[in-house]
């Protein structure tokens, strides 16, 4: 029987969330902050480890990921866009890594289950792009076989890895979950004001 893939979980929680205009990371949502719900759904499921990449307020974040079995990068050059964040945290990755599956830092609602999920969809038809969708709709997170390591790592400014699903075009696997969360993310006080509404603690 063929090992399983060894997918690597990225948490992207760098950026200044500037919308917002305060580190979103950092928000309470229950009984945790957002970017610990978010990484501790991810050390539920089946990655074979965890790196979160941080970078403006590190300091006030790190200490939440102490205890955390995770590997941490402090990504200098945020401000210059996604795109640092995603190459720095392919630079943690090691030669064993089939896959890469990048977790936006202010999703808290995507469980293991749909982590579970996507790495099931790749270790059954390794495509170089998995995506789930929802109703049609593509949402995060993403996951990046290995052939396509090189094309992230070519990518400048604020342009995110989905500049790449053009590229690959018909080589992408979409897969349909049950759940919007992967379309819901924390971009201003409404959308937080929402999860608090919509979304409290279980």
């Amino acid at each position: 029987m063929e090992a399983r893939p060894r997918v690597a979980g990225i948490v992207l929680a760098a950026g200044k969330s500037t919308r917002m205009g305060r580190p979103k990371q950092l928000l309470p949502f229950r009984g945790r902050t957002v970017l610990e719900c978010v990484v501790d759904n991810a050390l539920a499921s089946r990655l074979h480890r965890v790196v979160v990449v941080l970078g403006h307020e590190a300091e006030a974040v790190m200490p939440l990921l102490g205890h955390r079995c995770v590997t941490t990068v402090v990504n200098p050059l945020y401000g210059e866009g996604q795109s640092s964040s995603l190459k720095a945290g392919l630079g943690a990755m090691t030669e064993e890594t089939d896959a890469a599956l990048f977790l936006l830092g202010d999703q808290p609602l995507v469980t293991a289950d749909t982590i579970n999920l996507l790495i099931a969809a790749f270790a059954d038809f390794p495509s170089p792009i998995v995506i789930p969708t929802f109703e049609g709709h593509r949402g995060n997170p993403v996951l990046f076989s290995r052939e396509t390591f090189p094309r992230i790592e070519a990518l400048s400014g604020d342009r995110g890895a989905r500049g790449l699903f053009r590229e690959y075009g018909d080589d992408i696997r979409s897969i349909d979950v049950r759940t919007p969360a992967i379309l819901f993310d924390l971009d201003t006080e409404e959308d937080y004001l929402r999860l608090l509404r919509e979304f409290p603690a279980v």
